[in-house]
């Protein structure tokens, strides 16, 4: 089967390999979507993926062999790579070690993922694509689900007022998560012109670009002093941790959903006094897949603002799409088809 395999130094080149074998307990996933995460991005980028391996861990597809001991499957099935309650001992590194480093633990799992042909999985890890929702959509489900944590995590209340920071993927997710949960007024900062075009028609009340707008005044104004209750950092870069908190009212929350590749410089004393609640938020657990999948059905998270036909890219494209998102674009989100 083809996979892309990384080679280093920026490098992911493909090859041929063998279809993982299938134990007893295991199944057999014919990818169908895999997106192209921004960690993975990042992974190549600094050079800290191990030699070997097949990145991509937003995938969807059907399965096409199951094991001798599975009965939870079939063949046909339509899943999405990942959501799975893990069994005892099977949890990731952050729920089982609260010293977790996600640069230097996240990346380290040497494993055959979802920028390949087939991916093995154990008959718990993948979870059912619910009717109504397309193979193109769950392949987000995983990105989305960073979203719907992060909200409920969050202290977002009904009729709150948010502020996101960096309408990406994640960002874009996260102006329909809150929505969902209940915000009336949403605030957008984006400098691209495309992006700031996909968060107006996912649901953003005002969108700004911070290149020629006061981001914290334009808060402000929303909501007429006062400040926003909980802000976003979507974004990760510069001082956007900083200005969340300093767009968010007095006790208000910042939520840290971005993962910052580079010190985050932060002005403590010009918010703190506020009793400004910063949280940190990563990945998503088990329900958050399922909310979200649930969500997508509902039609109160979609995709369709996010995709055009010129982001899906084949296979054979995957080291020029890398490349093409190793600095700032405005692209929004970039499948490969499998």
């Amino acid at each position: 089967m083809r996979a892309a395999v990384y080679k280093g130094k920026h490098k992911l080149e493909i090859e041929d390999i063998a279809v993982p074998e299938v134990g007893p307990k295991d199944v057999l996933i014919d990818v169908a979507y895999c997106a192209i995460c921004g960690t993975d991005v990042h992974g190549v980028l600094y050079d800290v993926v191990p030699l070997g391996t097949v990145l991509g861990h937003e995938y969807s597809g059907t399965i096409v062999e199951v094991g001798s001991d599975v009965s939870k499957w079939k063949v046909g099935d339509r899943v999405v790579g990942g959501g799975g309650d893990p069994p005892p001992g099977k949890g990731k590194g952050w729920d089982l070690d609260p010293r977790f480093n996600y640069r230097t633990d996240g990346l380290s799992a040497k494993k055959i993922r979802g920028y390949a042909d087939f991916v093995r999985m154990e008959e718990w890890e993948p979870i059912p694509i619910p009717d109504g929702v397309s193979e193109e959509a769950a392949a987000l489900c995983e990105p989305a689900s960073v979203a719907v944590h992060a909200v409920r995590m969050s202290q977002l209340k009904l009729g709150d007022s948010v502020a996101v920071i960096g309408a990406g993927p994640i960002g874009l997710f996260t102006i329909q998560a809150a929505r969902a949960a209940g915000a009336t007024s949403i605030l957008v900062s984006e400098p691209s012109a495309t992006r700031r075009k996909a968060a107006k028609k996912l649901g953003a009340d005002i969108v700004i670009d911070p290149m020629s707008e006061n981001t914290i005044e334009a808060s402000e104004k929303m909501t007429d002093g006062l400040g926003v209750h909980v802000a976003f950092d979507c974004a990760g870069i510069k001082n956007t941790l900083d200005q969340s908190a300093s767009m968010v009212r007095p006790r208000g929350q910042a939520v840290l959903i971005a993962v910052p590749w580079e010190p985050l410089p932060i002005e403590a004393a010009e918010w703190m006094a506020r009793h400004i609640n910063i949280q940190t938020t990563f990945g998503q657990e088990p329900d958050d897949w399922h909310t979200t999948l649930k969500l997508m059905q509902m039609g109160k998270i979609v995709v369709e603002p996010m995709l055009q036909e010129s982001d899906f890219v084949p296979l054979e494209d995957i080291q020029s799409a890398f490349e093409s998102l190793f600095k700032p674009s405005d692209q929004l989100q970039m499948i490969v088809r499998l």
